[in-house]
């Protein structure tokens, strides 16, 4: 077993937050971007979106100081950098490394020719771009990928152009991580968004964490849960691994635990599931409350506000406690403690991340753990509801703002009243039909607002050869990464502002807006100098792509938008509900809610009501064909799950450490239960090859990874990403979400090959 950290936070947390600002090599400049970090009239983290209250000193976390501190670097990427360097030797370099070089400084222009970016004027740059999308036979060529860091201004008005060009093509990050979430929320409550704010875990008494890592992930959830610890309420956590952030926290803004006196027990029960199995949890939970503990059903709340209980409580029964046991993983006597645990106070959260949304059956688990709060009536009270912790920083507000592909006729309706051009009605591409789509060839130019698709992305060989295909790929980003490097005939980067920086136009500094996991709307501004005079916010490159390209085909005062934010706003408060006074909203400290229907008890789906989902529990993690497959094999099998190390925020790896899994120096491992190890002859350091089992003659396989014992369920393994995107197959993906199954990969472990 590796020696890991008895517990998160701390004065290692501290130790590890200065380390990375001399890293930064602008020390000063970053302790002010941390105490303007999450606060009114300051920025908002660009890392993930949990929210704040705004209060207090400092209001930012371990990994929030390393994405500060990566964005705000005196490094930098310029011409003479690319001199140096054809796009084929910087494809052999790690994503670390890459990142590591600095801030993109200038425009970029991929020579096909030297296979190097070359500097290319804005205007040049604008030009390119829109004589490609113009040289298009369809709108629908055109695929626009949103990146859950870019702010509402420019979502909005990404949105605008894509559907005044004609397309509803909006792949976007979100569709690789919460897409399950929204899908599952809308069809059983009638809002795709989580129905809590951060007040109400002041106010829970249980709050139950599925498949989420928040000391590495989320870090500054850890205060809330902390606080909630200390006051007495119960924390119940299901992981397939023991994490030390839901075990014990320290917090680094408290002296006491600062020096190591004191640390809080987070979770008062700590169950190990295997991968997959948290529908069988939420199931049996169900089958305890139902058939045990019937006094504890909420019959007003269930007569009032649902519909199909009778056809739930029929499945819920025929549901056998063998199948339940085996697909968990958990005992019957683990489920009815954790179910009792459940009713003892209606004030319960249920909160849930990436170990829950990337599975096959996410859509139906998130259904299963929705129903245990209508069995109860859990929703819509104090401290009570459904928590998706939402990842990157305005991911939340990108949907909001309009970056889907099937926008409601009601939307339609508002954009059509105020932009007066008919938006297109047939649905567009989620990230798998673009990526799919571009692979084909039936998609030819994509434009990448943030992001690194080509990491994020699933089957890496898959997701880069289609990418390759494009005639045109744009990228709107502060750092190089792999994506750039997955050049077509011709490529772009557009280096954009950071948000500690200055967004200075129209004479003053900008703000931008970004709204949080509770649906809370507010306002960022940066006050650092930009890296370069040549930046350009995200805003204004969107706003210019447009009016290069539409030019007369809208009637937009494409000059006022870029020198006055606010107008964009006005635009926002009329077509998107929720947002009317923008302008003036976000001018309160904390900025403002969106009305949440669920959380008022109002059901905005067909019935009227809440929907219990009365569906089987599947008999097995994979498709049949591929299960087929498996029972085949003469070596055991594995489900692997690719995760994040503790040095890493999405695809960016700031270091090679994950110090709460005891892991320094390295990324190419693999963790494994000390039995599995020992039944395939392993120790740790072993080296070992990975491949996947699935339905076609693809060959998905990772080589030279070192073997590390772990606290794991038996069967189960895993490994960080982006190193082992390759092993997820491109068709391996959620049912009605395709998000892509980085939690459910079946693999073969051998020793390695010499």
């Amino acid at each position: 077993m590796p020696n890991k950290s008895s517990k998160a936070g701390g004065i290692a947390s501290v130790k590890s937050t200065v380390n990375q600002l001399i890293k930064s090599k602008q020390v000063r400049r970053n302790m002010l971007n941390l105490y303007h970090a999450n606060k009114h009239e300051g920025f908002d983290c660009p890392g993930c979106a949990w929210g704040d209250d705004k209060s207090g000193a400092f209001r930012f976390c371990e990994n929030g100081a390393k994405a500060i501190a990566w964005e705000s670097t005196s490094e930098k990427v310029d011409a003479a950098f690319f001199a140096q360097h054809t796009v084929s030797e910087l494809r052999k370099q790690s994503d670390h490394w890459l990142e590591s070089q600095g801030r993109l400084v200038e425009p970029l222009r991929y020579n096909a020719q030297t296979d190097k970016y070359e500097p290319v004027s804005w205007e040049q740059a604008f030009t390119y771009i829109a004589d490609g999308i113009n040289a298009l036979q369809s709108p629908n060529e055109l695929e626009l990928y949103t990146s859950g860091r870019a702010s509402n201004e420019a979502s909005f008005l990404y949105q605008v152009f894509g559907r005044a060009l004609g397309t509803n093509n909006f792949p976007d990050c979100s569709n690789m991580c919460h897409e399950a979430s929204g899908i599952a929320l809308k069809r059983s409550i009638g809002v795709g968004k989580g129905t809590v704010t951060l007040k109400d875990f002041d106010a829970a008494d249980t709050i139950f964490v599925f498949g989420q890592n928040p000391g590495t992930n989320h870090p500054r959830m850890l205060n809330a849960l902390r606080s909630a610890a200390k006051r007495g309420a119960t924390i119940v956590s299901f992981n397939n691994l023991k994490e030390v952030g839901l075990q014990r926290f320290a917090s680094p803004q408290k002296p006491a635990e600062l020096l190591g006196l004191q640390a809080v027990d987070i979770s008062a029960q700590y169950y190990t599931p295997k991968l997959g199995g948290d529908f069988a949890v939420a199931r049996g939970m169900a089958k305890v409350i139902i058939e045990e503990l019937a006094e504890q059903l909420n019959q007003d709340f269930i007569k009032t506000h649902t519909h199909g209980i009778d056809a739930y409580i029929e499945q819920v029964k025929v549901t056998q406690w063998q199948d339940i046991e085996t697909r968990s993983g958990l005992t019957r006597a683990d489920i009815t403690e954790a179910a009792s645990l459940f009713v003892r106070s209606k004030k319960a959260i249920t909160c849930w991340a990436m170990g829950i949304t990337q599975h096959l059956h996410s859509v139906d688990t998130i259904h299963e753990l929705t129903s245990l709060h209508l069995l109860t009536g859990a929703i819509g009270l104090p401290g009570a509801g459904m928590c998706p912790v939402r990842g990157h920083s305005n991911v939340q507000g990108n949907r909001t703002m309009g970056i889907l592909e099937a926008p409601t006729p009601a939307f339609n309706q508002a954009m059509q009243a105020v932009f007066d051009f008919a938006p297109p009605e047939k649905p567009g591409h989620r990230v798998y039909d673009a990526i799919k789509a571009l692979h084909a060839g039936q998609s030819k130019m994509l434009i990448c607002l943030g992001g690194n698709i080509a990491a994020a992305s699933a089957d890496t060989a898959y997701t880069e050869q289609a990418l390759r295909r494009t005639t045109l790929m744009v990228n709107i980003a502060t750092k190089l990464n792999r994506t750039h490097l997955a050049v077509g005939q011709d490529a772009l980067i557009l280096p954009c502002l950071g948000r500690t920086e200055a967004d200075t136009t129209g004479g003053k500094n900008q703000a931008i807006t970004v709204e949080d996991t509770f649906s809370m709307v507010h306002a960022s501004s940066g006050n650092t100098p930009p890296a370069s005079d040549l930046l350009k916010s995200e805003t204004e490159i969107i706003a210019r792509i447009a009016q290069y390209t539409l030019k007369d085909r809208i009637a937009l005062d494409w000059e006022s938008l870029i020198a006055d934010y606010s107008n964009i706003r006005e635009l926002i408060a009329n077509v998107i509900p929720g947002f009317n006074n923008f302008n003036a909203q976000i001018q309160q400290p904390g900025g403002f809610h969106l009305y949440n229907s669920a959380a008022n008890l109002q059901w905005n789906t067909a019935s009227g009501k809440a929907e219990f989902n009365a569906v089987a529990l599947p008999d097995a993690l994979f498709p049949d064909s591929v299960q087929a497959k498996i029972t085949q094999q003469d070596s055991p099998v594995f489900t692997l799950q690719t995760l994040r190390s503790h040095d890493q925020y999405n695809t960016t790896v700031y270091g090679m450490n994950d110090r709460y899994r005891g892991v320094f120096g390295e990324r190419q491992l693999v963790f494994m239960h000390a039995e599995d190890m020992r039944l395939l002859g392993l120790t740790d350091n072993s080296l070992v090859d990975i491949s996947t089992i699935w339905d076609d003659d693809t060959e998905r396989k990772v080589t030279q990874f070192r073997a590390m014992s772990y606290d794991i369920p038996q069967g189960n393994v895993a490994c960080y990403y982006p190193e082992t995107n390759p092993l997820i197959p491109f068709e391996s993906v959620g049912l009605a979400s395709a998000t892509p199954t980085s939690k459910s990969v079946p693999v073969l472990i051998k020793h390695a090959e010499t």
